[in-house]
């Protein structure tokens, strides 16, 4: 599988998004539909961004017992999605039932990817907020290593972490990664970050970029340069 951009269409409504994504009259961007935008519309906006050729990472961060786990992929299954996610710290059981209620009668099923630790966590507020005191890039490591065993496809790491996460995992093991800017932007409010070519240097698969680009003055100009510097 080929790398790719993933644009976070992180939009409060149905009208922001639509508008955003017309804008591109020439590529078919890869898309993420995150929480604020699911939560407003509903799987009537992934069926619509899907109908018109995009391919959707579903990012919704799925994070129960494995059973409301599993029965909620079941629904999420027939949305037709590219990849969907749920939190790595959900244990093994949780990742193996999700897998189960994500898998359609055909054996078909979207790919399915673990967050490690978010991008906007470091190590000060690991251990202060979550009693975690192993080094960061150790939990990430173990984390990605309990999910392959589950059987997921991939995680959701900082582009940190992506060549080592290969290295553990097997270049199979795919890595999507946040926390992605321009050398000339802003960081926001993630702390774990990085520029498109030096993800696409440390062994990326996917990198997920947001503001960069849905608040550039020329958003299809912004997505241009993404994909020149991480897939060229």
């Amino acid at each position: 599988m080929g790398k790719d951009v993933i644009i976070a269409c992180d939009f409060a409504s149905r009208e922001q998004t639509m508008n955003f994504l017309d804008k591109f009259t020439e590529e078919k961007p890869f898309v993420k539909i995150g929480m604020e935008l699911y939560y407003a519309e509903g799987p009537a906006i992934v069926k619509e961004i899907k109908a018109r050729g995009h391919k959707i990472f579903l990012d919704l961060k799925l994070h129960d017992i494995p059973n409301t786990v599993k029965k909620a992929m079941s629904v999420l299954r027939n949305l037709d999605v590219d990849i969907t996610n749920l939190h790595a710290a959900g244990t093994t059981a949780m990742m193996k039932a999700a897998l189960e209620g994500l898998t359609r009668p055909d054996g078909t099923r979207p790919l399915l990817i673990a967050v490690t630790q978010l991008t906007s966590t470091d190590q000060e507020s690991m251990e202060r907020d979550l009693l975690i005191h192993e080094p960061i890039d150790e939990v990430v490591m173990h984390y990605a290593e309990t999910a392959k065993n589950a059987g997921l496809d991939g995680i959701v790491c900082s582009p940190l972490e992506a060549g080592k996460v290969h290295g553990r995992c097997g270049e199979n093991f795919l890595t999507i990664t946040p926390g992605v800017r321009f050398a000339d932007g802003d960081v926001g409010d993630q702390k774990r970050v990085m520029t498109p070519a030096a993800a696409k240097e440390i062994g990326s698969d996917y990198i997920v970029v947001g503001r960069p680009i849905t608040q550039a003055e020329d958003p299809v100009a912004a997505y241009r340069r993404c994909v020149a510097e991480f897939c060229d």
